[in-house]
């Protein structure tokens, strides 16, 4: 029997596995309710002093502890909890043996101003030692903290716990980090190094740091109350996004071993591509030609056109120029026909997961695929007279879907998009 291969005689690449932690809770059932059903996890923060901040709310995970509590050590976490869900309804390999390289989209990793302002006591008090901080494998005073401040600390977890094969590849790019590191996935399956590849993104950094930070570039929404209105992709009032958490995780098989061992198969990555401009550090360029571009490199990957997209799950980030630009170079893309498919945000309801989204937002497109239904896009009621999506606004829609392409658009001008389908015939 000859090998199954997609039309440029590729392998192809499939989904066996699944997992995600958002702000709506842990886990595929809880979201998915809650996502069809439009409810919100964002909400007001109390993990930390508010006073004083033009922004108040976020997608925050507080139902998952972790001690002592860093934004890292909270990716690490969720990416775990993700991971476990992903690997349990995958069944690929066993308990710390996956057989295939971990690809992990993650936030930079930065000293955060608890342990620095620890630091700098010990430091005044001459109680500090660099060469106990780096004395990780003696087990030195410093070496948890050192880790903590590693980039590829994570992936290195995970690896290790998960039994990855080859050496863990961490990366970061911005906004579109999720789906780029999907795309790695399906590229190391298609060259043949692989027959399967974990692909994970996480993302934990809701901090007053980034809280201030964002909010210098003008970027959050300051509609604090209800915090659970804030987000609003594609309306006429936007005015930002919404921080928040999260974690996705995909076990990527080729068709070939993934039927040979008999393995459920979930949806199909049948397109991928990313496309970088470097015009400005938060902004897309005027022209829009990079997001165009990215979307019509997808499209020739998939070896699609864009007559045969069901819906497209947006990047719908609710700010007033990406949305603005997201609805000019989708329009581009798709001409006339974009006004007849379904467009959907999900950061309407779990907030921007910011590395994580690209991951988060796959989860969704092929639970779309499994249940033929598109989750809303809550708080649309005022839509913008200048944006003329079909957006899904405010209740789920029960649709024939059959491929989605989902679209992340990052800072710095870092696009990626990806096209999902149902299992091949």
């Amino acid at each position: 029997m000859a090998t199954p291969r997609d039309k440029f005689g590729r392998p192809i690449v499939v989904v066996t596995g699944m997992g995600i932690v958002t702000s709506l809770g842990a886990g595929k059932t809880d979201n998915w309710a809650k996502l069809v059903a439009g409810e919100s996890g964002i909400k007001t923060v109390t993990r930390f002093p508010i006073e004083g901040l033009r922004t108040t709310m976020a997608g925050t995970i507080d139902f998952i502890a972790v001690d002592p509590f860093t934004s890292t050590s909270l990716s690490e976490r969720i990416a775990e909890i993700a991971t476990d869900e992903a690997l349990a309804q995958s069944g690929i390999g066993s308990k710390g043996d996956f057989p295939g390289p971990l690809f992990l989209a993650v936030a930079p990793v930065e000293t955060e101003w608890p342990q620095r302002l620890e630091l700098g006591r010990l430091i005044d008090k001459k109680d500090f030692d660099y060469y106990d901080m780096l004395r990780a494998s003696g087990g030195g005073r410093f070496a948890p903290y050192h880790d903590r401040f590693m980039f590829g600390s994570v992936a290195k977890y995970l690896a290790e716990n998960f039994g990855t094969k080859g050496s863990p590849i961490s990366l970061s790019t911005a906004c579109a980090s999720g789906a780029t590191a999907i795309q790695l996935g399906v590229e190391a399956i298609r060259r043949g190094e692989a027959d399967a590849a974990l692909c994970v993104a996480t993302d934990g950094s809701v901090n007053p740091e980034a809280v201030v930070r964002f909010s210098l570039l003008s970027a959050l929404s300051t509609q604090n109350d209800p915090p659970q209105g804030a987000s609003k992709p594609f309306s006429k009032n936007r005015d930002g996004f919404v921080m928040a958490e999260g974690a996705g995780a995909l076990v990527l098989e080729s068709y070939e071993a993934a039927t040979a061992r008999g393995a459920t198969i979930l949806g199909v990555v049948a397109g991928c591509g990313e496309l970088t401009d470097s015009f400005h550090r938060t902004r897309s360029s005027p022209d829009g030609k990079p997001i165009i571009g990215c979307m019509r490199k997808t499209l020739a990957d998939a070896g699609m056109e864009p007559e045969q997209i069901d819906h497209i799950n947006a990047h719908g980030t609710a700010t007033p120029e990406n949305d603005k630009m997201e609805y000019h170079t989708t329009s581009a893309v798709f001409g006339e026909q974009i006004s007849k498919i379904p467009v959907s945000s999900n950061k309407s309801m779990v907030g921007h997961t910011i590395s994580a989204a690209g991951a988060v937002e796959a989860v969704f497109s092929l639970l779309t695929l499994e249940h033929q239904r598109i989750p809303p896009t809550i708080n649309y009621d005022v839509p913008d007279p200048t944006i003329h999506f079909d957006v899904v606004g405010n209740k789920a829609r029960d649709a024939r879907v059959t491929a989605v392409m989902s679209n992340s658009f990052g800072f710095g001008g870092q696009n990626a998009s990806l096209i999902l389908t149902r299992e091949p015939a």
